[in-house]
């Protein structure tokens, strides 16, 4: 070692040169060696095809880095083994025809198909269902029973969230989740009070159920409101401050003398400090008692109370008594404990004049306690939609027998969530019952109701509260082919956009296109808004509708609702809308910012009848004028006819049989004999009567009667058995020893 050297000793690693051209980039196979070999100790490598710490150690000495914990290259076999196709799978065995295997294979095939089966099922189904939608068009049943539109397009996602929301206003409540959490002084989390969510009740068939018929008009108009002029009419709502809309609405009176109460309760109501009736029993009253449905919007303390108690004891009076096991005649909704307790107090001062039971429901109270109260039986129930459903569900009570049903503070009600249950309660109820609703307010959500669940409803306002818009004038246009009304839009076009902006409704997507289309054939500039577009290009075409760059716009319900544009003056529903709730949205997108507006209904006699009825309606609740064109395609439809009220005299309760249930008097005055014969009654068996009556009357009107009374004194006496009838058995006494309100 030189003297020269440092460090160790010695001259370091020795780095082996190579030559890049010998070093190859891609792999090269080794050569073949068989797997079950061991390599020998001298190779390098153990079992397992690494590297022993000899050959590490040999490799670090000599600088073969590149070689240090890399795994055996694989052999030539497994190289090209890696890249080899899956084997290609033996063909499936055919069996040669007449073979066994063959007729095997056939009756395996014939067994259904799960598949198939199923596929099999929906085709029934759908023949089953266009069998029952011929059927229910045949019998005025189903959804056209109700004039929903079923030729029509279905309504895109925006037009089935608004319908959505309207009716299931629940549903957007809020779920609590966002509710702040509150201490105790201990620290301890205070749970929030929950919400009792009562079920509604289940959905009934009314079809299946068999009704025993009831009379619900006991009203004879009074002479002297009979001789009123229509200006007399309209000078007696003025000084009461009631407005009376609907279909033939029966007039206000003036007196209690007016209304035919008996006696016994004309006395109660004298008790009550009634010195004359208020407008809305002036009003509502004769409504009532002639058996119409009734809305009656009203704050409270007008005495609306007293107005639906009064006809309800009449009504009840002509209904035979109740059966062990039967439920109430009439049926009370309030939305409060309080004001239910309110009116029991007021049913229970005048149903004692007839003995007449009432109890009170409500949610709070024992309800062991009202269950057994029901069991004893009452005519009357006044309850809260909670509490009464409970009672129903738990078999305490029975809806079966309700003729009579009110529903007061409707707005209230649906203001504290009462929606479902109210509606659940009115279903269960016979369809022909009467029905009145009373409401401070009228919003859209109680209107609705009104439209499901009264017929034919006399509406009574005191007051300015929930004042219907007037502003808007309909017009309908009836065509006998749809086809006519193209040529009745481009005749009265020009008039329309005289006055301002028009909005044109067409119920499907493809015919909007189509109408717009023509109208710029007839260089008339359109804007077209449908569900299908973008809600950019939607924004758009309303903004430049707003800035009036274009004076017509056709739309489908897109814009029936929410749109607030007030330059619009006409709207024409060139299309029926497919439900009554559309044709008022639609409606209303006129006569806005205190501005008359016009709204044009076109129809068709072959396709519109079911919707004709539903238009009706609409047209006398807002006190427009219904043609009589009209009045004749809506008495087409089968639903309209049924549900149309009927006109006719009321009954009166002092001629005829004396059966169980009937007093002399319980609603209207004492008519003589003379005006029985004179008015004609119905059937032909009673006609037939009053003429016999007349005639021997006019036959022997010349004699007078004996003054002679001796033969009284020839009489023999009568002997319970012998020669009368024999002793009535002991009626049957009620419990708590209360004579019947019948005795």
């Amino acid at each position: 070692m030189s003297g020269s050297g440092k460090g160790l000793g010695f001259a370091g690693f020795t780095m082996p040169k190579r030559n890049p051209s010998t070093v190859s980039l891609h792999a090269v196979p080794p050569p073949t060696a068989s797997l079950n070999n061991v390599p020998p100790p001298s190779s390098g490598l153990s079992k397992q095809g690494y590297s022993t710490m000899n050959a590490i150690t040999q490799n670090a000495m000599t600088g073969n880095f590149g070689t240090l914990g890399k795994k055996r290259a694989k052999t030539e076999d497994e190289y090209f083994d890696d890249d080899d196709e899956p084997p290609t799978p033996a063909l499936a065995y055919i069996p040669a025809p007449g073979s066994p295997t063959n007729d095997m294979a056939k009756e395996n095939n014939d067994e259904v198909d799960p598949l198939d089966a199923y596929m099999a099922g929906l085709e029934q189904q759908a023949a089953k269902d266009l069998m029952t939608s011929k059927e229910n068009e045949a019998t005025g049943k189903g959804d056209v029973a109700r004039g929903t539109r079923g030729d029509i397009d279905d309504m895109d996602d925006e037009e089935s969230y608004y319908k959505y929301m309207e009716d299931n206003p629940l549903t957007a409540a809020d779920d609590g989740s966002d509710v702040e959490i509150e201490y105790d002084e201990d620290g301890n989390p205070i749970p929030p009070p929950k919400k009792k969510f009562i079920d509604p009740l289940p959905p009934i068939d009314h079809s299946e159920i068999r009704y025993e018929t009831f009379e619900k008009n006991f009203y004879t108009p009074h002479e002297d409101i009979e001789k009123l002029t229509n200006e007399q009419v309209e000078e007696l709502k003025n000084n009461l401050g009631v407005k009376i809309s609907g279909p033939e609405p029966p007039r206000p009176v003036s007196s209690f003398a007016h209304l035919g109460f008996d006696e016994q309760l004309m006395k109660a109501i004298r008790r009550s400090e009634y010195s004359q009736p208020t407008p809305i029993q002036a009003a509502g009253v004769p409504a009532a008692l002639a058996g119409r449905d009734l809305i009656g919007i009203a704050r409270t303390g007008s005495g609306k109370t007293a107005a639906f108690l009064w006809p309800l004891l009449v009504h009840i009076m002509d209904q035979k008594e109740l059966a062990p096991g039967d439920g109430p005649i009439g049926l009370i909704l309030a939305p409060t404990r309080e004001l239910a307790q309110q009116i029991y107090m007021e049913a229970k001062r005048f149903g004692k004049v007839y003995n007449i039971r009432c109890v009170c429901c409500y949610g709070g109270g024992s309800k062991w306690e009202q269950t057994k109260a029901l069991e004893g039986g009452a005519e009357i129930i006044v309850g809260t939609p909670g509490r009464v459903i409970d009672l129903v569900k738990c078999k305490a009570t029975d809806l079966g027998r309700v003729t009579y049903l009110v529903l007061d503070e409707a707005d209230r009600m649906f203001d504290m969530g009462f929606e479902p249950q109210v509606r659940s309660i009115c279903n269960h109820v016979r369809p022909e019952r009467q029905a009145l609703l009373f409401s401070a307010t009228f919003p859209r959500r109680v209107e609705k109701l009104a439209r499901d669940a009264l017929h034919d409803p006399v509406r009574v306002q005191h007051g300015a509260a929930g004042e219907a818009c007037h502003l808007v004038t309909q017009h309908v246009r009836i065509f006998h082919r749809p086809e006519e009304k193209w040529p009745w839009l481009l005749q009265n076009l020009v008039e329309f956009l005289s006055a301002g902006s028009v909005l044109i409704f067409v119920t499907k997507k493809l015919d909007a296109e189509q109408t717009a289309a023509n109208l710029g054939v007839q260089q008339y500039d359109a804007l077209l808004l449908h569900g299908d577009m973008d809600q950019a290009d939607r924004n758009k075409v309303i903004t430049a509708f707003k800035r009036q760059e274009q004076n017509i716009l056709v739309a489908t319900d897109v814009a029936a609702r929410g749109l607030d544009i007030p330059h619009i003056r006409t709207v024409i529903n060139y299309t029926v809308a497919r439900d009554i709730d559309t044709h008022t949205h639609r409606v209303g997108r006129t006569g806005r910012a205190g501005v008359r507006g016009d709204a044009y209904t076109l129809l068709a006699k072959q396709t519109d009848k079911e919707f004709a009825g539903h238009l009706l309606r609409n047209l006398e609740g807002a006190q427009q004028e219904v043609p009589e064109e009209l009045t004749q395609l809506a008495m087409q439809s089968a639903w309209f006819r049924k549900s149309r009220f009927k006109k006719g005299k009321g009954k009166n309760l002092n001629i005829g049989g004396c059966g169980l249930g009937y007093k002399e008097r319980p609603g209207l005055p004492n008519v003589s004999e003379e005006s029985v014969v004179s008015v004609p009654a119905g059937g032909p068996a009673t006609d037939r009567l009053a003429s016999l009556k007349q005639a021997f009357r006019s036959q022997y009107n010349k004699f007078t009667a004996s003054t002679d009374h001796s033969w009284e004194q020839t009489r023999p006496v009568l002997q319970p058995g012998v020669n009368a009838p024999a002793a009535q058995e002991e009626k049957r006494v009620r419990k708590g020893g209360k004579k019947s309100r019948w005795e």
